[in-house]
């Protein structure tokens, strides 16, 4: 139970997000089919709370310089990474920058790149949903591979 409870942790996180909540879970000796739904509810769970965050609380850190700059920095490099796949394929090419299991490409970055764009969020919240689904499949079967392969040599 304690390494679902860490699973679901990262999964919550920013950056680790389903990139560190699988493999912990996996590595822990989850059952894979737990560990993969486990973690990807969890990590949708994030969409919701990001939107409200920007919607209240984030305006009042506004007001602060340090959370300013640093939030502008990270709005920036956000819109930079996704404005192509947005203007070209829409709520397509959110689920296309979700999907890919790298850091800074996960729900909250998709999240926070939709409320920038000005995107409808129930549209934004399927869309990024379906993201971390496909992602979280990708993070299971690239431990599962890496583990299988690495059986084979030791």
């Amino acid at each position: 139970m304690e390494a679902i409870i860490n699973a679901i942790i990262l999964s919550l996180l920013p950056i680790a997000e389903l990139r560190g909540g699988i493999p912990l879970a996996l590595a822990s000796g989850v059952n894979p089919v737990t560990a993969y739904f486990v973690c990807v509810i969890a990590n949708i769970f994030v969409i919701p709370l990001v939107f409200i965050f920007l919607g209240t609380l984030h305006r009042i850190f506004m007001i602060i310089p340090i959370y300013k700059r640093t939030f502008e920095k990270f709005l920036e490099r956000t819109r930079k990474k996704v404005r192509k796949k947005i203007e070209k394929y829409g709520y397509i090419g959110l689920t296309l920058f979700v999907t890919i299991p790298l850091p800074i490409t996960g729900a909250y970055t998709g999240t926070l790149a939709a409320w920038f764009f000005g995107m409808k969020k129930l549209k934004s919240f399927l869309a990024i949903s379906l993201g971390v689904v496909i992602a979280g499949l990708i993070v299971t079967a690239a431990y599962l591979t890496g583990a299988q392969a690495l059986s084979w040599v030791l």
